[in-house]
């Protein structure tokens, strides 16, 4: 049977209006709260995927820069799209976030749908990221299911609620006079109070209709970080910088700039070492110091170009830390 939660149309009720009280009271001000505008509701939700609001908030405010309109990203090149994004990581998420302003503006005169099966036609856009625009931008009374929801709905049942479970379970919940406020506020809850470890259960607002208070039992083991040591030089000359691109068929980050790795030496200590991590890989990076041309296939760029460049994210901290950008 599909689960309600919370159980009646009484507590359902005073779940809504006390979560919803709480965060117009104690929301994060975060940019992409000012508007409602689905261009910049979609662009938010796309960055957030797998990545920090913090780290999230300055690209952006630099995207929104560069492409204050869906005609401006929709006609500019992938090279461009890509150098914004460079930071933020799994750039596959830049390379559809571009291919669907192409299709909004070519199939819909530049005005995104507002149904959830035309938003889902739409490259890179599946259930949740159509579910967040619909209900935020175009007030449509469709929950949405992220990792923060999935989180506060596995809590308040006292249970792992699996697949479809979990979107019935939020659309029960859901408030369907304020749709949008309220999938924000589920997430709100999730990322600021009921986090994955040591939840804030005396500042939840829902704390009366919880049914956990506090963490589940883990039911599966992290999975352990792989360790990994790589080298790279740094070659600069004149202001500029060596850097190499990856394969255009590449499986990973295809198209993108990076240092060049190598310039070791035995006789000397690295420039800088510093850690990076990608999913399960802790990366331990040491970066060498070179005056000499390296026997690669390279291209210098000037540093006042970089910032223009389709740069890895791993490229841009190791610059960035050397004070080059």
């Amino acid at each position: 049977m599909s689960p309600v939660l919370p159980p009646t149309t009484h507590d359902r009720r005073n779940f809504q209006r006390s979560l919803l009280s709480w965060y117009d009271l104690y929301r994060r001000d975060l940019p992409w709260r000012v508007s409602r505008d689905p261009y910049r509701v979609w662009l938010s939700e796309i960055m957030l995927q797998q990545t920090r609001v913090t780290a999230v908030i300055a690209h952006y405010h630099e995207f929104l820069r560069r492409f204050p309109t869906i005609e401006k990203l929709a006609a500019a090149r992938e090279a461009s799209v890509l150098a914004a994004w460079s930071g933020l990581g799994y750039y596959r998420r830049a390379r559809m976030l571009h291919a669907a302003a192409k299709a909004v503006v070519r199939d819909h005169a530049g005005k995104f749908p507002s149904a959830t099966g035309a938003l889902l036609a739409l490259p890179g856009i599946g259930r949740y990221t159509s579910a967040a625009i619909a209900s935020i931008a175009f007030d449509q009374p469709v929950a949405v299911v992220d990792g923060n929801v999935e989180r506060v709905l596995h809590r308040m049942s006292g249970r792992r609620l699996g697949g479809e479970e979990l979107w019935t379970a939020a659309n029960d919940l859901l408030d369907a006079k304020r749709p949008g406020d309220f999938n924000q506020a589920m997430m709100e809850l999730g990322a600021t109070v009921c986090k994955p470890r040591a939840p804030s259960c005396l500042t939840c607002p829902v704390i009366a209709l919880c049914a956990t208070c506090g963490e589940l039992t883990a039911t599966s083991k992290p999975v352990p970080q792989k360790k990994r040591e790589i080298n790279y030089a740094l070659n600069c000359r004149n202001g500029e910088v060596l850097l190499v691109q990856r394969a255009r068929d590449a499986s990973l980050m295809p198209g993108m700039w990076e240092l060049p790795e190598g310039g070791m030496s035995s006789a000397s200590q690295p420039q800088m070492t510093l850690r990076h991590s990608i999913t399960v890989t802790d990366y331990k990076v040491r970066v060498w110091c070179c005056v000499a041309p390296l026997p690669v296939v390279g291209k210098w760029i000037p540093v006042g170009r970089l910032k223009q460049v389709a740069l890895t994210g791993l490229a841009r901290k190791i610059l960035l830390a050397a004070d080059i950008i």
